[in-house]
This record gives C-alpha cells, sequence and structure tokens, in this order.
C-alpha cells in the first residue's frame, strides 16, 4: 500500500474538513467547554464529563497558490468534495484558465466548454445548450450553489472559478438541470493582505479595469473587495457596465465561521443583435462582416443584478459540517434592439448575387422587460461516521426559494424604423421610446426541497452513491388580460452511482440520475398561448446514465477525466393536436449519446494545458407530433446538437520572464433548434497570448482572440443568427502589491 494511500485511510479514521485560510498544515484545537465547566465542577471531574473538543482543520490555499487549470475538489456537489468522488463529468474554468485566456464574459466562459450551443433568441437573450439540452440562464446557473435567479448580462470579475456539471442532477439542484448545471464560484476572503488591478486596453475602443483588494483584519477575519469597469466601443455595440463585490468573512478556521457579502453589476450596452443570413443549398452563409453594427444608435440593452449573502457554518468537534446560507437580490432587464433583415432594393428581393453597399436592411424592433426578485434559503449538513462496521459519508439539505418576477416578453412598441445599407454600418439613427408603461404578465413560485444522499464505503476501494430529493413546487401566473393560471407540482428525483478507486490516482464511476423541468418556469415565466397550455401541463421529465472515469496523471499534476453518457428527455412537451388552446402533451422523446472527456493541468513545471471535448455521435428525436413543415421531426437529429464541439489551450514558460500560449475552439456544423434544411458550417478558432513578468509586482499580457478572423454563426435561431466575435487584440498590465 502507497503511502498515499495510508495516510488516506488514516484520515478515514480522523476526519480532516477544510474550515478556513489558517496557516498549512495545523489543526485547530478548541477547548471550550472544559474552560468554562471549571466554574462549576472541579476540574477533574470537568474533565472526565467534558473531554477537550478538537476540531482539525486544513488551510485554504492562497489564491496564488491556486493558480493552475487543475482543480482537485468542488462544492457542486453539495459539501466539499474531491472531484474523483463526483460520479459525472465535469469541467472546471480555474481563475487561472479565465484569466490567461481573457474570458471577461460568462458567455465566452460556456463558449470554451465543450458540449455548449446557443440559441440566438427572440428578445436577445442566449438560450444556453448542454448536450443539446436547454441549460436556461434562470433555471441552471447557480452562485455558490444558489439559483441565479434571472436573466442578465453576467461578468467573471468576482469569479474564482466556473464549474459545469454535466448530465441530470434534479437530487441536487431541483428543477433544471436535464443538460446539466453551472456554478459559478465566488471569491472569497483569506488571510493575507494582497492586492491585484489589472488594467486592459484593446481593438473596439476597449477600456477594462478590475481590481481585487482582500486584507487581513484579524487572527481569524478578512474583508474583500472586487470591483470592475469597462467601456467597449465595439464599432457601435457598445458594452458599459461596472460592478463591485464586497464581501467580510469573520471566524476563518474556527468552528463558527461566518460571512456577508453584496454583489452589484450594471449594465447599458448597446446589443448587435442579429444579421440575417443567405442560404446556400441549406447551408448557412454569413456574409456582414461579424463587428458591422446596424442597429440603432438609441437602441439598448440595460441590466442589472444586487442580492446580498448571509452565510453561517457550524463545524462540530467529530468532524460534521452545517452550512447555511440566506440570499435575497433584485434583477432588472430592459432591452430594446433592432432585428435586422435583408430589404427590397430597387424593387429587388436581395440574393448573394446582387449584395453590395447599397443594399438595403430594414429594422423591426424587438423589446423585453422583467424585474425578478428572488430570496432563497439553504441548509447543508454532511457528516462521516461509522455504521454497521461501513464508513457513511452523508449529505442533507433543505431548499427554500421564493420568487416573484414582472414580465413583458414582447414589448417591441410602435412605429417604423429607419432602413440603412450594407456599406452604411453604425449610421447613427436614433428613435424616441414611446412604448409608455410596461404591460407586465406577473409570475411568483415557492418551492420547498429537502434531499439526502449517503456514500457507503463497502471497501476502501468500493463506493455505493444513492440520494433522494423532493420539490413541492407551487407558482401562480397573473395575465395582462387578468387571467389567472396556477401550478402545483410534488416532484421526486434520484441519483444512484458505484465508485471503483483501486489506487490512489484512479477513481471509476457508474451513475444514474433524473430531472424535471416545470412548466411554464423553465420558459422564463411564460404562459404562453390564450389559455396558457404551456402552465397548464406537467413538468417535462429527464434521465441520464454516465459510466466513465477520472484520473490523476503526472504524480497528480494533471487530471483526465473521460466519461460515456446517454441523457433521454422522455417526457417532453409537444402541442395536443387535440386541445393545442389549453395544453400540450408529453409525448415527446428525444436522446443524446456520446463521450466527455477533459483535461486540466500540469504536463511540467513550465507547461500548463486544458482539454474539453464532446462527441455526440447519436442525437435523435424519438417521439414527436410534427409530421410537415421544416420543423424537426421523428427520426431527426435535434437542433444546436453537434456531433463535435470542444476547446484546447495551452501556454509555455520560455523564460523566468516570458510565456506564451494559444487555443482552438471548435464547432461542427449544426441546425437551428427550429429548421430541419438549414444548417450551419463548422468553425474553428484560433486564440493567441503571450505575458512578460516585468518583475515581482508587474506584469504585461497581450491576447489575440479569432486570429485568423474567422466569420461564422454563433448563436442560431429559425431565420437569423448573432455573429461570432471577430478579430480582437487586448493588452493587459496587472499589478500586485
Amino acid at each position: 500500500m502507497s503511502s498515499r494511500r495510508r495516510a488516506q485511510r488514516s484520515r478515514v479514521a480522523q476526519p480532516v474538513l477544510p474550515l478556513g485560510a489558517v496557516a498549512a498544515g495545523l489543526g485547530l484545537s478548541l477547548a471550550v467547554m472544559p474552560v468554562l465547566a471549571q466554574e462549576t465542577v472541579p476540574t477533574e471531574t470537568a474533565a472526565q464529563a467534558l473531554p477537550d473538543v478538537k476540531v482539525k482543520a486544513k488551510a485554504d490555499p492562497t489564491p496564488e497558490a491556486k493558480k493552475t487549470y487543475q482543480a482537485t475538489t468542488s462544492r457542486i456537489g453539495k459539501g466539499n468534495q474531491a472531484i474523483r468522488d463526483i460520479p459525472q463529468s465535469m469541467t472546471v474554468m480555474t481563475e487561472k484558465l479565465m484569466d490567461d485566456r481573457n474570458l471577461d464574459d460568462f458567455r465566452d466562459i460556456l463558449r470554451a466548454t465543450a458540449g455548449v450551443t446557443f440559441l440566438a433568441g427572440e428578445t436577445g437573450e442566449e438560450d444556453v445548450r448542454l448536450r443539446g439540452f436547454s441549460l436556461t440562464q434562470a433555471g441552471d446557473v447557480y452562485v455558490d450553489g444558489i439559483r441565479d435567479a434571472s436573466l442578465y448580462e453576467r461578468d467573471t470579475f468576482n469569479n474564482d472559478r466556473v464549474e459545469v456539471l454535466k448530465g441530470s442532477a434534479s437530487m441536487l439542484f431541483g428543477r433544471g438541470s436535464t443538460g446539466g448545471v453551472v456554478n459559478q464560484v465566488s471569491k472569497q476572503p483569506f488571510l493575507m493582505t494582497q492586492h491585484d488591478v489589472e488594467v486592459t486596453v484593446g481593438t473596439a475602443d476597449k477600456k477594462r479595469v478590475t481590481g481585487d483588494f482582500n486584507f487581513k483584519t484579524g487572527d481569524s477575519a478578512a474583508f474583500r473587495l472586487n470591483v470592475m469597469a469597462e467601456d467597449t466601443a465595439n464599432e457601435g455595440a457598445r458594452v458599459l457596465k461596472n460592478g463591485v463585490a464586497p464581501t467580510f468573512r469573520w471566524g476563518i478556521g474556527t468552528a463558527d465561521e461566518f460571512s456577508i457579502g453584496f454583489y452589484a453589476l450594471s449594465y447599458d450596452n448597446r446589443p448587435n443583435y442579429n444579421h440575417p443570413w443567405f442560404l446556400v443549398n441549406g447551408e448557412i452563409v454569413p456574409k456582414l462582416k461579424a463587428d458591422a453594427y446596424y442597429g440603432l444608435e438609441s437602441d439598448y440593452n440595460q441590466g442589472s443584478a444586487h442580492y446580498a449573502t448571509l452565510g453561517h457554518v457550524h463545524r462540530f468537534g467529530d468532524g460534521a459540517e452545517l452550512k447555511t446560507t440566506l440570499r435575497s437580490g433584485r434583477y432588472e432587464r430592459d432591452i430594446w434592439a433592432s432585428v435586422i433583415r435583408y430589404g427590397t432594393t430597387n424593387g429587388a428581393t436581395t440574393t448573394l448575387g446582387n449584395l453590395s453597399d447599397s443594399t438595403v436592411l430594414s429594422r423591426t424592433a424587438k423589446g423585453r422587460r422583467s424585474i425578478t426578485d428572488s430570496t432563497s434559503l439553504q441548509t447543508d449538513y454532511t457528516d462521516k461516521f461509522q455504521w454497521l462496521g461501513m464508513r457513511h459519508h452523508l449529505t442533507a439539505g433543505l431548499d427554500l426559494q421564493y420568487d416573484e418576477a414582472l414580465r413583458a416578453n414582447n414589448f417591441p412598441g410602435t412605429g417604423t424604423r429607419p432602413t440603412t445599407t450594407v456599406g452604411t454600418p453604425n449610421d447613427g439613427a436614433t428613435i424616441a421610446d414611446t412604448r409608455g408603461a410596461t404591460p407586465y404578465n406577473s409570475f411568483n413560485s415557492r418551492t420547498a426541497s429537502a434531499y439526502a444522499q449517503d456514500m457507503v464505503e463497502l471497501t476502501p476501494e468500493v463506493k455505493l452513491i444513492a440520494g433522494l430529493r423532493h420539490d413541492n413546487f407551487n407558482a401562480s401566473y397573473h395575465t395582462t388580460t387578468n387571467t389567472r393560471f396556477s401550478r402545483h407540482d410534488r416532484l421526486w428525483s434520484s441519483r444512484f452511482g458505484t465508485l471503483f478507486q483501486p489506487n490512489d490516482w484512479a477513481s471509476y464511476h457508474v451513475s444514474y440520475g433524473t430531472s424535471y423541468n416545470t412548466s411554464g418556469d423553465a420558459y422564463q415565466f411564460a404562459v404562453q398561448g390564450p389559455t396558457g397550455r404551456v402552465a397548464n401541463t406537467p413538468a417535462e421529465k429527464s434521465r441520464n446514465l454516465e459510466v466513465g472515469g477520472k484520473f490523476d496523471l503526472l504524480d497528480g499534476l494533471m487530471n483526465l477525466g473521460v466519461s460515456l453518457f446517454h441523457t433521454e428527455k422522455y417526457h417532453e412537451r409537444n402541442t395536443d393536436p387535440d386541445s393545442a388552446a389549453t395544453m400540450e402533451l408529453l409525448s415527446g422523446k428525444r436522446h443524446a449519446a456520446g463521450v466527455d472527456v477533459d483535461v486540466a493541468g500540469r504536463i511540467t513545471s513550465h507547461w500548463d494545458a486544458f482539454a474539453s471535448w464532446t462527441w455526440i455521435p447519436e442525437a435523435r428525436i424519438d417521439e414527436s407530433n410534427v409530421t410537415t413543415g421544416n420543423s424537426p421531426r421523428k427520426g431527426d437529429r435535434p437542433g444546436l446538437t453537434p456531433k463535435h464541439s470542444g476547446s484546447v489551450w495551452t501556454t509555455y514558460r520560455l523564460t523566468p520572464e516570458w510565456r506564451v500560449g494559444g487555443g482552438l475552439t471548435h464547432r461542427s456544423k449544426q441546425t437551428p433548434l427550429t429548421s430541419r434544411v438549414v444548417t450551419a458550417k463548422a468553425f474553428t478558432t484560433l486564440d493567441l497570448m503571450a505575458e512578460y513578468t516585468i518583475s515581482e509586482r508587474y506584469s504585461v499580457k497581450l491576447n489575440v482572440k479569432n486570429a485568423t478572423n474567422e466569420l461564422y454563426a454563433d448563436s442560431l435561431y429559425g431565420g437569423f443568427y448573432a455573429p461570432g466575435a471577430a478579430r480582437s487584440a487586448e493588452l493587459t498590465l496587472k499589478a500586485r502589491f
């Protein structure tokens, strides 16, 4: 038995928990109870009745110690777990990887994750797909394990890392998660005074500043402040945003740890809503420049996210932990933009043959407004104990969620927008917003959930996992026409798995999990239909089967994850031809099967690498009511499900001062969600990086994104696309003090 294996066996007998940022390798010993008892009983008696309570701790590694592409632990599975103990495939974008690639926008993180595609929504948002299944930003995106309730333009300035757990996971998270979930892990205060400031300038007149300020305020207390401001002209499609995230954490490394934090993000952008396409033999042909903006100067996408978080962790002397988090916030969004289409020029319809700078482009209004108030209370209990001769890892918890939303999903206003031409992008035209009072539909939901999962060690090599969750979901809808609907769903979710860990570097898993999507909620709280047919439909259901392994390679410096998956939505909504006005049927069925591969870590002390690849050779609509027209039907491959997608990135330190890197992002051909006769061609983009370390305090980095200026359709809709970003260059100066 290896020394590392013996150490693991020893830790089974004496659990060691990560209790905060304390000196590395030291344990904390609390003897509070005996001291208090001395006032009322003799010392000897007190010592016999109340033995010392000892709490052992691991130090939180400092951010500098975590500067790698490799992640070894995660809280995405409830409680702090080794990734090798999570029986599903995961992709983790660490802060180091995000910094090296200059991934500032949340959607850029997802674009660099295998298996992810994008639906270009009718009202400006991107409906994210994972393995071809909807990963709605309102349902399957989390911050520190708590649902991030609404649509807004997320930024990475306060992210320590972003974790993507693939496959059904309603046992852990409740509604949603057919394709998986995304968890944004926030930066936390640590016991060291250290500050980082980054200033970025680039093409498209990009200007961005971020600050990360951490102050040690006591032996077990620290305060951290992250700030961001950006102003990018982007050839007319402007990005203007700012954010601030202060967090105070005290009791770090003690039996009771507390934290209080606030997050505020505001933006006032001008969106490049879409580009029209040409079709040649059914293939989309993008012709307009990716950075050409044809909207109005008066177009806007405004929004904000403001929330406060209170957290408490109590660590029991026997190694158990109780973590409670309360979060409440408001999310607002207001988009008023132009849908661009080819118009008629001199009485002639636009074709590829007559496209010129004088070709007319029409502009049609699209608008949406929303306000969401969300409050979550979540408590999770974790414990390791011996029972019936076996070691148990218990995780259990309660979740309470309340959402109250106002939605105007289609609020374009009236009036005609002026046309423009291909040769005059960003022409400066404006119109007044005369829409008046917003006709809101209202929605509120109340969810109470309880779950429990046990991982039982049959032997040191074999572990069994079983979990069950119950959600009590209540929702009500009130439309602008004073029509009311309500839903009440009681839903069960399960998770089962087996882990085989024959040594300290290999972990094999087999897992099965279920998920569900509640009606209405999954459609951004939309009732849909004159009598609310979506709201009247029961929840969709899905399941995921996965077989795979996770391996620590190169003496633990690199992780490799490989899995075979089969994800099936077996109760999918279909319009009922006999009662289409009142409800939909759960008669649809489709599946996707393939392989996930993830690699992250360090090949040598100078060479870092990351790769994420998903291959879906088999995807099919198994049951559908659609039999005519161009919409996908039974036997077709679902839209937004390419066979291959992935990203690779690597850096190498040439000298103590110079480090260079580069990577590729690829997506094979795919169809839009609603058209079986249209195909977007495959594309591959190239990104490059060079960094020079001036001193211990200063460094400068150059990033070139889409170096070949590939023109491609990134997000797809039935009649238009959103282009991938054009070539850009960004120069970043970083200072540490």
